[in-house]
């Protein structure tokens, strides 16, 4: 492939500065003993306490584990708890017999409830327990009752996030959590250099099959070109987050592209303004041309939407039926107002793309591009026409009924298209009270389906994140939750 000047000079200099950085991690010998370098997008927040968004480098690192893991359809699998029961409000958990953690001491009852009671007193909460309130008691030393306030048939899901990860009791002795030597999984973490990188040793105690790397080198690249750089230079055997405008400088078998549960989507406002004729949104739906966004913005790497939740739930596209629309309407050159933020850089050039669209339909578009910070009250307070929002459509649950819930109920706190609509009320709530399982998921299809049929939302396409592997990395995971990354079975060949 022939490089032009604009690409080369950044790539060129990224690699000089990131020389040195992975020095540390120099291989240790032949086969699955070598360590692997990784380079990660974001730098801990918040010191890697497992009550904010840091948790996740944690698991995707394997070293703090939950109770509770996912299936790829969200459902519920035993991890450090083996079973649970639900009787009401209280569900029981069986905790695993011969689990210690990284500082020698043993998983037992009190440590799940001094982990759990420490999350739900945090302040601000962890996401996962937002509107949920949460009581752990021991009964035995092998088993934990976790309550709460309402019936809720997600307690298990809840308890997979890794913001409710089980600690050993060293990591509570400061006012913050110290995650350090405090884990259970296969890594222990030994080292943390502020907000440049991190260390991991292979803990040779876990309770699991024992990992085939010595260790993890963990290097913080916020620069995607430097990332980029490092897995095509050999410094980093894992990348996350390639940016695209990389992408294609690399090798193609070096990168994986992972569909990501978000989707960027049209908001329709149907309370005040042009949309709140049905006949116009539907209009507004029929002049958007996805493909062209996906192929022009995005370069071909995101994916065309069939629904508000995309590939990265498999089961939704086998559930999903035809939805009756209303026969679009004639625009006539009325105004409207489409907004959208700068945050996330692809968004300006969407709303470009769909200006132009819907002004060949026959509106006529004012396009107003904030910050996220200064644009959302607006956005959630009406004051828009139309505004394009990148959306997670799976929250830390595994579940995207909360999702649903919070953008389309006529309570919801993010009800940005200003939905009052009593048949789609009905089905979220049916959503929302069933149980895990096909069921759940058949009645939250049926409420994706309500929601369409009103044309409150146009969702345009499915994101995804290209995440970079070196050739001799093996078993490295590929997570559209984020949750996975480095796990027991990743080495360098």
């Amino acid at each position: 492939m022939r490089l032009s000047a604009r690409h080369l000079v950044p790539a060129a200099l990224a690699s000089v500065l990131l020389t040195g950085c992975f020095s540390s991690a120099s291989a240790g010998g032949d086969g699955d003993g070598k360590r692997l370098r990784v380079a990660m997008m974001q730098p801990p927040r918040s010191g890697l306490s497992p009550l904010s968004d840091d948790a996740f480098k944690l698991s995707r690192w394997s070293t703090a584990e939950t109770l509770v893991k996912l299936d790829a359809d969200g459902d519920a699998e035993p991890a450090l708890a083996t079973k649970w029961q639900q009787s009401g409000r209280t569900w029981t958990f069986e905790i695993r017999d011969g689990v210690t953690f990284h500082d020698g001491t043993q998983l037992d009852a009190e440590a799940v409830v001094r982990s759990l009671a420490r999350a739900a007193s945090a302040a601000p909460k962890p996401r996962i327990l937002d509107g949920v309130e949460l009581t752990a008691k021991a009964v035995d030393a092998g088993t934990v009752t976790v309550t709460t306030t309402d019936e809720d048939p997600l307690v298990p899901q809840r308890l997979s996030s890794p913001q409710l990860s089980i600690l050993a009791a060293k990591a509570y002795t400061g006012k913050t959590v110290n995650p350090v030597g405090a884990g259970t999984g296969p890594f222990e973490l030994t080292k943390v250099n502020g907000t440049s990188s991190a260390a991991l040793d292979r803990y040779d105690g876990y309770w699991g099959p024992k990992a085939k790397s010595t260790g993890i080198d963990v290097t913080f690249v916020p620069d995607g070109t430097a990332r980029a750089a490092a897995l095509r230079s050999g410094e980093a055997d894992i990348v996350e987050a390639v940016p695209v405008s990389q992408a294609a400088l690399l090798d193609k078998d070096l990168i994986t592209e992972v569909p990501m549960p978000r989707t960027n989507t049209l908001y329709l406002n149907t309370r005040k303004g042009v949309f709140k004729d049905a006949s116009l949104r539907a209009a507004a739906r029929e002049a958007i041309d996805a493909e062209s966004i996906v192929n022009g913005v995005y370069e071909g790497r995101a994916d065309v939407a069939g629904g508000l939740l995309g590939p990265a739930l498999p089961w939704a596209a086998e559930l999903r039926r035809h939805v009756a629309h209303a026969k679009a309407g004639e625009p006539n050159g009325q105004t409207v107002t489409l907004g959208t933020f700068t945050d996330r850089a692809e968004l300006p050039e969407v709303a470009a793309a769909l200006q132009q669209q819907l002004q060949k339909a026959g509106f006529k578009v004012k396009l107003e591009v904030r910050e996220y910070a200064t644009i959302e009250s607006d956005a959630l307070a009406g004051e828009f026409d139309a505004f394009i929002l990148s959306r997670a459509t799976v929250l830390d649950s595994g579940d995207p009924a909360a999702y649903l819930y919070s953008d389309f109920a006529s309570d919801g706190s993010f009800n940005i298209a200003q939905l009052r609509d009593s048949d789609v009320d009905a089905k979220l709530r049916k959503a929302g009270a069933t149980g895990a399982g096909e069921p759940r998921r058949a009645a939250i299809i049926a409420a994706e389906a309500a929601v369409l049929a009103t044309d409150a939302a146009v969702p345009m396409l499915h994101e995804r994140v290209i995440q970079g592997d070196a050739a001799a990395v093996v078993g490295a995971a590929h997570d559209p939750r984020e949750r996975e990354l480095v796990t027991a079975a990743t080495h360098v060949k």
